[in-house]
Order: structure tokens, then sequence, then C-alpha cells
């Protein structure tokens, strides 16, 4: 008889969410989440163009909500991807991006005191920890959120 080896028969949530085109155990348990809760949104379907000085670049949202509403989730959230979500929140004022994190209380590096959070608190994002609040997939949809998706190609 064979022995199966536990270690290589186990596929992490990693390896699952990647087959299945998530990049993150954490954007597959968010897909997960919405799907249970009935909300349909499209995972990294659409692209928000804006100047990443000094070049064009392109964002590609993990989640639009049918309301509106932008998910980003992140495990972690370095640097770069906050300096580019500053551009694009002064290019893009009226798009409403919320973040999902890991854990929002991780620090933003080493030796500061600042976490994910507060920084979030600092440039007026909306956050929340693993999961999409059920009052974000309720909120109702508003003009200027969806004018501003059309205005970023994609609505």
């Amino acid at each position: 008889m064979r022995q199966i080896n536990r270690k290589t028969s186990r596929k992490s949530a990693k390896q699952i969410g990647l087959r299945h085109g998530f990049r993150s155990g954490l954007e597959e348990a968010v897909a997960d989440d919405l799907k249970k809760s009935g909300v349909e949104a499209e995972y990294e379907k659409h692209k928000i163009h804006f100047t990443y000085p000094p070049r064009k670049a392109k964002y590609t949202p993990d989640f639009v909500l049918p309301n509106g509403i932008i998910i980003e989730t992140k495990g972690r959230f370095v640097v770069a991807d906050r300096k580019k979500h500053l551009i694009i929140q002064e290019q893009h004022p009226d798009l409403d991006i919320r973040f999902v994190f890991s854990n929002s209380r991780n620090k933003i590096s080493k030796g500061s005191k600042t976490t994910y959070a507060a920084w979030c608190n600092k440039h007026g994002f909306q956050y929340h920890d693993r999961i999409i609040p059920k009052e974000w997939k309720e909120e109702k949809p508003c003009k200027k959120r969806l004018r501003a998706l059309e205005e970023a190609g994609i609505v």
C-alpha cells in the first residue's frame, strides 16, 4: 500500500486561490464571502488609468461591488501600494476605494508606530479586517460614486 505524504498532498489556500485566478488566500476568502452573501462582484475585471509619475499606469481593483465601492484586499501594504493609492486618490477623488486587510493592526514598516489602520484614517480610506462588512455590501449606490467609475472607464 502506497503511503501518502500529507505535506505534498495538501494544497495551500494560496495555491488553490491561484488556480482559480486569485493572487492570495484573502482575495479568495473575500470572493467566497461575497458569493455567499449574494453580491455579484467581478474579480480584477476592470482597469483604472492613472499617471504614476513619470509614466502612465493602470490599477486593477480586486473587486468592484455593484454599488460602486471598490474593494482592495491587502495582506501586506507596502510603500509602493500606499504611494499608488494616494496618487489614484488625488487623480480620481470621487472613487470610493476601501481596503480589506488581513490585519489592519500591522505596522507599515518594521520601526514604525503607524499601523495600516492609522494610515487609512489619516488619508480618508475606509478599511476592515478579513471580510467586507455587511454594511458595505448593502450600501446604496450613489450617483457621485457611479459617475466616478464611469469616468475611470469601469462602467
